[in-house]
């Protein structure tokens, strides 16, 4: 990717194709935008109007080539999250391990 949003690619040949352009887009009510998952927004009804720039063209900030983009995941909080669920599934699989021992108990009862 270049630094004016253009996506390039490659063919067969060696050739460098443009593939597409990458639109950034500003809206006056940052905080109109609507969360759905992970790090997606829609764009709600309280968000104002809506302008589609090129990249590098002004207040959507710029595009990075061959760039490394910094992590914006906090490890601790997802590793904690990891070691409950693990927990979780370790805790339910010795529950469904008890009780096949109490039914098959029961089964020895009855015989």
């Amino acid at each position: 990717m270049n630094e004016d949003g253009s996506v390039v690619g490659v063919d067969e040949q060696g050739r460098t194709i443009a593939i597409g352009q990458l639109a950034l887009i500003t809206v006056e009510n940052p905080n109109g935008l609507e969360k759905t998952s992970g790090y997606y927004y829609n764009i709600g009804p309280n968000a104002g109007t809506i302008e589609h720039i090129k990249a590098n063209g002004g207040a959507a900030g710029k595009i990075r080539g061959n760039y490394l983009e910094m992590a914006n995941v906090d490890l601790a909080n997802e590793f904690s999250q990891m070691i409950t669920t693990q927990r979780g599934y370790q805790a339910n699989s010795k529950i469904i391990t008890v009780t096949d021992q109490m039914l098959e108990e029961l089964v020895n009862m009855k015989r």
